[in-house]
């Protein structure tokens, strides 16, 4: 495979994924670790990634970004639009992170009001934007590869709240292997928002479906919506449709 083919994998994979393990890129292009890092520190050099210790990070998922570095930004809006029909005055609703959920946020109308609580700090900066709701953000460690918080602390705090509904992005989703993730800490934050929530929903890109990560986060079964920027009717969505509503 030439550098070219090498370097244009890798981007998929960071945008999609928002970060990569050098290791893992070693076994999918068959190529050694010293190759992939050679490759990475290219692409850092160039501008297109974040070179980080083991790996590397989508310049999107650091602040601050401009708008024109969010991949797939069109698709997210889209995403954003369907998410708002689920939200009604008077909810709380629990949001994760990740450039989808600051679409989403951005896009909430101004005459709707709720109680947001939220693990990213970006998305309750864009939720304090708007004068009529409560914003409360879940405070603990910092995660600085995704901008949420993770850790003992703010796990026990999801477990003081029960909200009417949780809208999580994800970074894998498939009908065999469910939500996954490749971060584990990230992993039980989201098992515990899961748990404090009536409703869940599932944000994704569609070139995410039928991807998996390493660490699981839940089965299909186990949330209430999936929104994605595809036609509900769509065949990619066809067997997700049989298991949870689709937006």
């Amino acid at each position: 495979m030439l550098k070219e083919e090498r370097q244009a994998f890798i981007m998929r994979e960071v945008n999609l994924h928002n970060k990569v393990l050098s290791s893992d890129l070693s076994v999918q292009l068959n190529v050694s670790e010293d190759t992939i890092r050679r490759d990475l520190n290219e692409l850092a050099e160039n501008g297109k990634v974040l070179k980080v210790y083991g790996g590397a990070l989508s310049k999107s998922f650091q602040y601050p970004f401009q708008d024109n570095e969010v991949y797939a930004r069109e698709s997210k809006k889209t995403i954003a639009q369907k998410a708002i029909t689920l939200i009604q005055d008077g909810m709380a609703v629990l949001l994760g992170g990740g450039t989808t959920m600051l679409e989403l946020a951005r896009t909430l109308p101004e005459k709707m009001q709720c109680t947001f609580f939220t693990i990213s700090p970006l998305v309750a900066l864009e939720l304090a934007e708007r004068s009529g709701d409560d914003v409360i953000l879940i405070g603990g460690k910092l995660a600085r590869s995704t901008n949420v918080t993770i850790g003992s602390q703010v796990i026990n705090q999801l477990s003081e709240i029960r909200v009417d509904l949780c809208l999580l992005g994800t970074n894998s989703l498939s009908v065999e292997d469910g939500v996954t993730d490749s971060d584990w800490e990230v992993v039980q934050i989201k098992k515990a928002m899961l748990r404090c929530s009536q409703k869940a929903g599932i944000l994704s890109i569609a070139e995410k479906l039928n991807s998996v990560q390493k660490m699981k986060v839940c089965n299909v079964n186990a949330i209430d919506y999936l929104v994605t920027d595809l036609d509900p009717k769509h065949e990619s969505l066809s067997r997700f449709s049989q298991i949870v509503k689709v937006i």
